[in-house]
């Protein structure tokens, strides 16, 4: 008489979600990576000695994880949080007072730090071991760019309690980018931009506007950046690790030891 599990697995409903049994051996194998939404991102095989945590530092791995923690814990916060003037700063104060809301913020906060860190470890893992030589060149660009909008989640990030620190912090930041080449105000070659003797580039058209919203840090500085680390930059990272997982993928896999 057939057991429950294999009337389970008889059923239609089944079926209906997994198309093929369990893979017994390499071919079957292929076929279940290969036609499975979450598995297909992944190599059917990898070399053994290419996974070793000698080898990897596993730092791909953590960074992926220290990214899902990041966006559990903010969308939590989000409830308890307005991003305004009058609120901000207040919010983040009574977040102390709820135990398990300012444990989330103390995770949320050190999981950003722990982020940053894995990041230029994992590739400092791969410029170590040649990974982004050829065939995996489009691979590490995306990499870079993942690496920047991290930096740029943690920038974006650190206004949003709204104290003093988080201010000025934001504020000698911020005139960075005024002084950029061609695109800040301040910058070499913004002179140049020019049409019919009028300057392109000004104080309220320039990178450092562009990024404040504003002549100086305010509430439209805040809005700005709150839109962007919870919604703007975050996506745009989620598009690229599917794009990195899966170049990892098409590209035959980790690269295996020089």
């Amino acid at each position: 008489m057939p057991s429950l599990s294999e009337h389970i697995k008889n059923s239609q409903i089944w079926k209906s979600i997994f198309r093929h049994p369990m893979p017994v051996d390499r071919r079957n194998r292929i076929v279940v990576v290969l036609t499975n939404f979450f598995l297909h991102l992944h190599p059917v095989s990898v070399k053994k000695q290419g996974i070793a945590l000698s080898y990897t530092w596993c730092m791909g791995g953590v960074t992926f994880f220290l990214f899902l923690v990041e966006a559990v814990t903010g969308v939590l916060l989000m409830f308890y949080y307005r991003p305004t003037l009058e609120w901000a700063f207040k919010d983040i104060l009574e977040l102390r007072d709820v135990s398990s809301m300012g444990i989330l913020r103390e995770i949320h906060r050190w999981g950003a730090h722990a982020m940053v860190i894995t990041v230029w470890l994992h590739m400092y893992r791969v410029f170590l071991t040649g990974s982004y030589k050829p065939p995996r060149e489009f691979n590490w660009v995306v990499g870079v760019i993942l690496l920047l909008l991290t930096l740029l989640l943690s920038f974006t990030g650190y206004l949003l309690p709204w104290d003093q620190l988080a201010i000025w912090a934001i504020s000698v930041g911020s005139n960075m980018a005024k002084a950029h080449p061609f695109l800040g105000s301040a910058g070499p070659g913004s002179s140049l931009l020019s049409v019919g003797g009028i300057n392109l580039i000004t104080s309220a058209s320039d990178a450092r506007y562009g990024l404040l919203g504003a002549r100086f840090v305010g509430e439209e500085t805040l809005n700005r950046f709150y839109i962007l680390h919870c919604i703007a930059i975050p996506l745009a990272v989620s598009l690229l690790l599917a794009i990195h997982f899966w170049r990892v993928r098409k590209d035959g896999g980790i690269s295996g030891p020089l």
